[in-house]
């Protein structure tokens, strides 16, 4: 014990904190692996192969898979060991896995590959490494949710880039009725709206009812920075999109900011000439639909 408490110590004073945690996990499972070496089954061994994969712990894992572990085991909801591995970032573990025998394209039960949970946990090195052992770019994860809208909806312009490069597709649609350039305009992330539109996509294309990248950008989340939500409506402006267009509803890009609470954007539409008295289908102005007293300003030309 004493032996082991020095061991961490060391750990935290030359690896830092992550190594320090992940170092003391493999110490942690290669104990369990002594104390169960003579009863373990195929399935408690797939298991200590599961936590070797997310911790990193390489060697482990190499006298695992050799004592009988499988590099495709499965849990109970899909997910393989490389998925875990790949959510994890480890990518010495991944490639051992792969060497091994593991499937590149298989999908957990709610239908993410590995490089969809790579791409959604923002790892980049791992998102290379997969795409380079001919991990499909396009392919959809989650909900049909691509790799490219999730690097997207994190603001990762590295992998956005990345991942066009290697052949995503910039157009395709989840189930929810968005695209990848939809996910980083109601994010606030000009940049990748801006090498999204540079593959050609119509800043006035209509999208599930009815929707703008205007008015996606128009009414983005509330944590996006007023300053950046203008500056992206601004440049979507600039790049011809069309003001006075509306949804399903009747709303427009002005109604949808009103409502939303952007004042900044509120300000920006007016000037640039969207019409303040349009109704939509319940028969609501943007005035009507407006909350805040600084949006109501805005809409008065105070």
């Amino acid at each position: 014990m004493v032996r082991f408490v020095i061991v961490l110590v060391m750990l935290k004073m030359f690896g830092g904190e992550r190594t320090l945690a992940s170092e003391a996990e493999c110490l942690d499972l290669h104990y369990q692996v002594l104390a169960k070496q003579a009863t373990t089954d195929d399935r408690q061994r797939d298991e200590f192969l599961f936590q070797a994969a997310e911790n990193g712990c390489i060697d482990m894992a190499t006298e695992l898979i050799a004592d009988g572990a499988k590099a495709h085991a499965r849990r109970r909801g899909g997910e393989t060991v490389l998925h875990v591995a790949a959510a994890a970032g480890e990518t010495e573990m991944a490639e051992l896995l792969l060497d091994k025998g593991a499937e590149i394209e298989r999908r957990d039960m709610r239908g993410a590959t590995v490089l969809f949970l790579a791409a959604e946990a923002k790892r980049r090195a791992m998102v290379k490494l997969l795409l380079a052992r001919g991990a499909k770019a396009g392919a959809p994860g989650r909900s049909d949710t691509t790799p490219l809208a999730a690097a997207a909806f994190n603001g990762s312009a590295p992998l956005v880039d990345m991942l066009l490069d290697a052949g995503a597709n910039p157009d395709a649609i989840d189930l929810s009725g968005k695209t990848p350039i939809l996910y980083a305009a109601a994010r606030g992330f000009q940049p990748i709206v801006e090498r999204l539109l540079s593959t050609g996509i119509d800043p006035n294309q209509k999208y599930a009812h009815d929707l703008t990248l205007l008015m996606w950008a128009a009414g983005h989340a509330n944590d996006v920075p007023e300053d950046d939500g203008k500056a992206l409506a601004e440049f979507i402006v600039s790049k011809g999109a069309r003001i006075e267009d509306a949804d399903d509803r009747g709303r427009t890009a002005l109604m949808i900011a009103a409502e939303s609470g952007h004042a900044q954007i509120v300000r920006l539409l007016i000037d640039r000439g969207a019409i303040r008295d349009v109704k939509d289908k319940q028969g609501k102005t943007a005035a009507e639909l407006a909350m805040r007293e600084d949006v109501k300003a805005a809409l008065a030309g105070k």
